[in-house]
């Protein structure tokens, strides 16, 4: 079978006024119309939320946090035994300072077991009544919602019975336990605001009896809830809450806000494509959803990868975070159909934006913008596509890719059409509409690339495996539906035969899984030629995907890529090769960053970007998410009229207009605020590989131990050395001596490792646990840091920690009072400004 190639090339996207002749290629099979003149009400940002996606203080990072205004997550009681962490008092610092929402506490958490130990009810009462008085103490207490109950139609109450009677008897049970519960709450919090009653699915026999008892009884949750948790949800959502509605009504009930408080499987988190087509259908409700908990905690239900780094489920959501004024009406060629085409837009009139998002389907698709009012947007448009693909649950994704950016004049009916070629199923993607000025958008930098799935190539000892499909929804994704696993033999491997329209070199990014327990390692090799390692960091199993990229060169042809087995095993799912023009340079849109105070947008000119300027004023700001591949220096430049302040990693740094600035930014995501007295900035454009030079590194040797702490060989490890032992009984300290030639804020960069887990016996669930330590600079006060799990004690990642340093000799001290550390290699210190 030939391999599976997807060719990405500007010319995928064209944009077209509607009354216009199609493209003559081919027939577009799809139709996505959205309509700007049929408002739905205000953006609610409501099906961002995860459950259990904090485990700790930092652990997701801020910088990955605060750009997706979350509305709200579902955390466990303080010291609950259900999970090892992701304990809700303990996230709630971090939530609430990130722009979180509000915190639903899950009451029967406190439980070890799964399914809970069913204890009788004044068991429950005592555990119950001491969550309630620790929350009502605090002073944000509102900003919690107790759920009393999860799943009762299949835990201690049984309401899922198809038996009539066994279901009265349980139903009855469970409405005299819930009065009680609710009324307990409400006497320890009178204002308390309660969820439930939290089905496993959703039952309108339960909901109509709840209902009815619960208004006679006064005892009506302030929330609905119910888990929406298969794939036939994307089908029959759009029934159930009708029919809800529809259920309070008939009972005399003011619509109540509904909470999808678990939604998705597997195969749906952290893939845009999948991701959008359960947003659009919650957010066009007006209702708020959490993403499941399947595996690890802090992740943000699997967007996040490592502690900081976005993946393509993370941008997604950032961009859902970006729509702002109305969603608006969108007509989807199949709707409530499972894995299709799906959307939703919002119409911004004092912005003058216009924003889709679509994905779910492959194939050609026409999005038809229709009634674009002519005052806001003028009879011209400047419409940019970009997308946001799978990078699997743990790869990297940079910033996405603009496809295309094109001026366009709008129809004599107040329609554009924006055919979209080639769509990815697992991908998302964004057009936006802004009015078009003066002058002409740069064009869009679309490299040449293919993809070559794994399953597709010559396998030799191993084994094809399809999972993540309809039928194995909790299955993990897999691109194709199929990965090749079972490599670790001598004689695993895959041979995949590409070709590359000229010489040079190429990015080659390889979709991965290593459940090793690892680093693990293959052998590539280009037609034979002398083997290179390959070394595959560990996943947190061999089907929840990774991504590996690196560099090749090639001649102008067809290659054949070999990977074959090295130490270990390594699951082979996909390889992407991509063109490589030239170093890494991404422009990042002012109007489209997240705006501080009160801007102006000002579209008079078209050139560039193409999305026109951001005017600041005193006061005003744009909040940039720039995407970082790793830990060093890029080049940052600003396009704007004047003089800009950029605030990073808590410095502060002129920038004039079209200077480059030698800026250290963090592996991931790294938050700049622009600001300025008087200034249009159009752009930030940040180019590079993330340079080292001047950078100051010190290894495990260089530590100076006390106590327990020791250095050990790990061959592993940077530099081949690790301390172990920092923190923990023998109160372990490590120090390192650092002189710095200039004075000012730095980023301590921590190469470290640990793999402390609580088995907690729930067979979906990976109960991983963060360490931490503190960190003091000098005399100054120690700042305690978290430092997630690695998968394994040989697997290193990196921290960075800001801190400020005098110039000449410093000391930086980890150490750790309350438990043990992570193992750390060495530190690397960047100034911020370099």
């Amino acid at each position: 079978m030939p391999p599976h190639s997807h060719p990405v090339r500007e010319p995928q996207l064209l944009v077209r006024e509607s009354s216009g002749p199609p493209p003559a290629p081919a027939a577009v099979r799809h139709r996505l119309t959205v309509d700007l003149a049929a408002s739905e009400g205000p953006v609610l940002h409501g099906a961002n939320g995860a459950l259990y996606g904090l485990s700790d203080d930092g652990v997701p990072g801020d910088a990955v946090l605060a750009p997706l205004r979350i509305t709200g997550i579902s955390q466990k009681p303080e010291g609950g035994a259900q999970h090892p962490n992701g304990d809700a008092l303990t996230v709630a610092e971090s939530f609430f300072r990130n722009g979180g929402g509000e915190i639903n506490v899950l009451l029967q958490d406190v439980y070890a077991r799964w399914p809970y130990e069913d204890l009788g009810i004044d068991d429950y009462l005592t555990r119950v009544d001491g969550i309630v008085r620790e929350i009502a103490a605090r002073p944000d207490r509102d900003r919690f919602v107790y759920v009393p109950f999860n799943e009762p139609d299949q835990i201690w109450y049984r309401l899922d019975a198809a038996d009539p009677a066994e279901y009265e008897a349980g139903r009855d049970r469970f409405l005299r336990d819930w009065r009680t519960v609710y009324r307990r709450i409400r006497a320890l919090h009178p204002r308390a605001r309660i969820a439930g009653p939290n089905e496993a699915a959703y039952h309108a026999r339960l909901l109509t009896d709840f209902l009815a008892f619960a208004r006679r009884e006064d005892v009506l949750p302030q929330i609905m809830t119910w888990h929406e948790l298969d794939s036939s949800s994307l089908r029959d959502f759009q029934a159930h809450h009708d029919e809800y509605r529809a259920i309070e009504r008939k009972s005399g009930i003011a619509p109540l806000t509904v909470n999808i408080d678990e939604y998705a499987n597997r195969r749906d988190l952290s893939v845009p494509g999948q991701l959008v087509q359960w947003v659009a259908m919650f957010e066009r409700n007006k209702v708020y959803a959490h993403q499941a908990y399947w595996d690890a905690a802090g992740n943000l239900s699997g967007n996040v990868v490592r502690m900081n780094i976005p993946n393509g489920g993370w941008w997604f959501f950032r961009w859902y975070a970006g729509l702002t004024g109305d969603t608006v009406r969108v007509t989807p060629p199949e709707p409530h159909t499972v894995d299709t085409l799906q959307g939703l837009a919002s119409l911004d009139t004092d912005r003058r934006q216009a924003q889709v998002l679509l994905g779910g389907s492959t194939g050609d698709a026409d999005v038809v913008v229709r009634n674009i009012p002519r005052a806001v947007f003028g009879p011209t448009v400047v419409a940019t596509v970009a997308e946001a693909g799978w990078s699997g649950y743990e790869g990297p994704h940079a910033a996405p890719r603009v496809l295309a950016r094109t001026k366009v004049r709008v129809a004599g009916d107040g329609s554009v059409t924006v055919p979209v070629r080639g769509l990815r199923r697992m991908s998302a993607y964004r057009i936006v509409l802004t009015p078009a000025g003066r002058g002409t958008p740069a064009p869009a930098r679309v490299p040449w690339s293919a993809s070559y799935e794994a399953e597709d190539a010559a396998v030799t000892g191993g084994r094809v495996r399809t999972h993540g499909t309809v039928s194995d929804a909790n299955g993990y994704a897999a691109s194709g539906t199929r990965n090749v696993e079972s490599l670790g033999s001598p004689a695993g491997r895959v041979d995949v035969t590409v070709t590359v329209p000229d010489d040079g070199g190429y990015d080659l990014a390889v979709l991965y899984g290593n459940g090793s327990g690892g680093p693990a390692t293959q052998r590539l090799s280009v037609d034979g030629g002398a083997p290179v390692t390959v070394t595959y960091p560990s996943t947190q199993n061999g089907a929840h995907g990774g991504r590996k990229e690196l560099r090749v060169e090639l001649a102008a042809g067809t290659h054949v890529l070999t990977l074959a087995a090295g130490d270990g095993e390594v699951t082979l799912d996909r390889l992407d090769l991509t063109a490589r023009t030239g170093p890494p340079s991404t422009v990042y849109e002012a109007t489209l960053a997240e705006a501080v105070g009160a801007p102006s947008y000002d579209y008079s000119s078209s050139a560039g970007a193409g999305t026109g300027a951001l005017v600041l004023g005193a006061g005003d700001g744009a909040v940039f998410d720039v995407y970082a591949p790793r830990d060093g220096y890029f080049t940052v430049v600003t396009h704007a009229s004047a003089d800009v302040a950029l605030a990073l990693h808590g410095e502060t740094v002129t920038a004039a207009p079209g200077r480059p600035l030698r800026l250290y930014l963090a592996a991931g995501n790294n938050r700049v605020t622009a600001t300025a007295q008087q200034a249009a900035l159009c752009a930030l454009e940040v180019s590079g590989d993330g340079c080292e030079d001047g950078v100051l590194v010190h290894g495990a040797g260089t530590a100076v131990l006390a106590g327990g702490a020791r250095t050990v060989a790990c061959a592993h490890a940077p530099g081949g050395l690790r301390v172990t032992g920092i923190g923990g009984d023998r109160a372990g300290t490590a120090r390192f001596d650092v002189d710095v030639p200039r004075p000012g804020r730095h980023l301590l960069v921590v190469h470290y490792a640990h793999d402390d887990r609580r088995d907690n016996g729930h067979a979906y669930n990976t109960d991983i646990v963060s360490r931490t330590a503190d960190v003091s600079v000098g005399g100054g006060a120690p700042l305690r840091a978290a430092f997630k799990n690695t998968w394994s004690r040989d697997d290193f990642w990196t921290l960075a920690v800001p801190v400020d340093l005098v110039a000449g000799g410093n000391t930086v001290t980890f150490a750790r009072a309350d438990g043990p550390a992570p193992d750390i290699a060495r530190i690397e210190l960047g100034r911020v400004v370099g």
